[in-house]
């Protein structure tokens, strides 16, 4: 059994379909969910957002071929969503409306968002002046000088972190100045409750066919209209929750400081990037069971969860 202890005494089990960008996640969690007669929670931490959907890369309502989704377009820009939010908006959705199920699956790429949920966070202290000081600092200096020090105080945490990110910079950064610890000491103390019953799948997908994909679908998303998409946001860009790879590079074209070309380059480099950022969390947070393309996902789960039907 996989997963955090929970105090409660009957609860669905969880079945996480994770991994990279563009690793056929949904096409994945679609066929399962079919099979289990369940629905998806998202876990990707920009679905959330009703007015972005090209760069997000959601499921379109064929795509979802009638499974029920949560956490898809259940958010404004303006209404930040933290990974600690999530875990306890998605907790007491599944306690109250969602118990009823045997399985539940948490189908996404952004790995702390799943593990809140399953497993429960560290409290990581904060202090909200010491936030806004370190935001003034990046707005004037940029984020050299936090990556510099995050890597000294924080060899392994640095490794994983999305260094283009400098929401998720400050905050390491923040949290390791108030405490005098690593995020990584901070993270191995007693978690907040979690569940009982967690299986973890990971997709895996061969480097340079990952790279091609990611290179494919951004082209896609070029397409459908994603620089229309990114301009009719562009007034909110100053929001946390449109620091992200895909409307970043487009914002620094609209502001004139890149050329569109180089827009174009950046965002594929930046997905690439998050997507090796994404496989290492993986490899270091509950990997579970690979599902490559040559394998029959759908009989190794079956296997996995010891399903008979």
């Amino acid at each position: 059994m996989e997963g955090a202890a929970s105090v409660m005494k009957k609860e669905p089990s969880l079945i996480v379909i994770q991994g990279p960008t563009a690793s056929g996640k949904t096409k994945i969690a679609i066929e399962l969910a079919k099979y289990l007669n369940t629905v998806v929670i998202s876990a990707d931490s920009r679905q959330f957002y009703r007015e972005i959907s090209i760069g997000t890369a959601k499921p379109t309502v064929e795509e979802m071929a009638g499974v029920t989704h949560y956490f898809i377009d259940s958010h404004t820009l303006e209404d930040e969503v933290s990974a600690a939010c999530f875990a306890t908006e998605a907790r007491e959705l599944i306690l109250k409306e969602l118990s009823h199920l045997e399985y539940i699956l948490i189908v996404g790429g952004s790995g702390l968002f799943i593990q809140a949920l399953c497993e429960g966070l560290d409290a990581i202290p904060h202090d909200l002046n010491l936030q806004n000081q370190l935001t003034e600092e990046w707005k004037s200096n940029g984020l050299t000088a936090f990556l510099e020090e995050l890597k000294n105080k924080d060899p392994d945490y640095f490794q994983l972190i999305d260094k283009e990110n400098p929401l998720r910079v400050i905050r390491a950064i923040e949290a390791i100045r108030l405490s005098g610890k690593t995020l990584t000491e901070l993270r191995s103390g007693n978690a907040k409750t979690g569940f009982d019953t967690v299986f973890y799948f990971t997709t895996d997908l061969p480097r340079e066919e990952l790279y091609k994909r990611i290179n494919d679908r951004v082209d896609h998303m070029l397409e459908l209209g994603l620089e229309n998409e990114a301009r009719s946001v562009f007034k909110l860009k100053h929001l946390k929750s449109l620091q992200t790879v895909g409307y970043r590079e487009l914002f620094d074209f609209f502001d004139g400081k890149i050329s569109r070309e180089s827009a174009i380059d950046l965002i594929k480099q930046h997905s690439r990037n998050y997507a090796k950022r994404q496989i290492t969390w993986f490899k270091s947070h509950n990997q579970g069971t690979l599902i490559s393309k040559e394998v029959d996902f759908l009989n190794l789960v079956k296997n996995k969860i010891n399903l008979t039907n």
